[in-house]
């Protein structure tokens, strides 16, 4: 290993971009076994080539600047999808209304019949059957 280390050096390793060539890469790579057209293993060959050239390469400024402009474009879509899985995971215990005033979306236990919700943002109340 100590082997590794040294052709490591300097060099700007693994970040979330890289992982996310490798998600790529793999559908593409597994769809081109399946189907058996060469064309489409060029094509997944290309984040693969993209992610190794990120690891292995010496200008560490650039790929953290590729980087955070990556991540700046994927957080929107983690946070909706953290959000949205939460709420799936909460399905049995909770439901969720939104707020006719403010559109805020508002958690209330379930099983409780017809209850008065008041909107912690703008204070409207409304009533809903949980």
């Amino acid at each position: 290993m100590n082997w590794l280390k040294k052709i490591m050096i300097g060099r700007y390793g693994i970040d979330q971009l890289s992982i996310a060539l490798l998600i790529v890469y793999l559908p593409f790579s597994l769809a081109a076994e399946v189907i058996r057209v060469n064309w489409l293993n060029l094509i997944a060959l290309a984040p693969l080539a993209i992610c190794y050239f990120r690891i292995f390469s010496r200008n560490i400024v650039k790929r953290r600047e590729e980087n955070r402009k990556f991540l700046v474009w994927w957080y929107p879509f983690k946070s909706w999808f953290n959000r949205n899985f939460s709420r799936i995971k909460d399905i049995k215990d909770h439901r969720y209304f939104q707020c006719p005033s403010c559109k805020q979306k508002v958690r209330v236990p379930k099983g409780k019949g017809n209850i008065r919700i008041t909107c912690p943002k703008c204070r409207t109340q409304f009533v809903k059957r949980t």
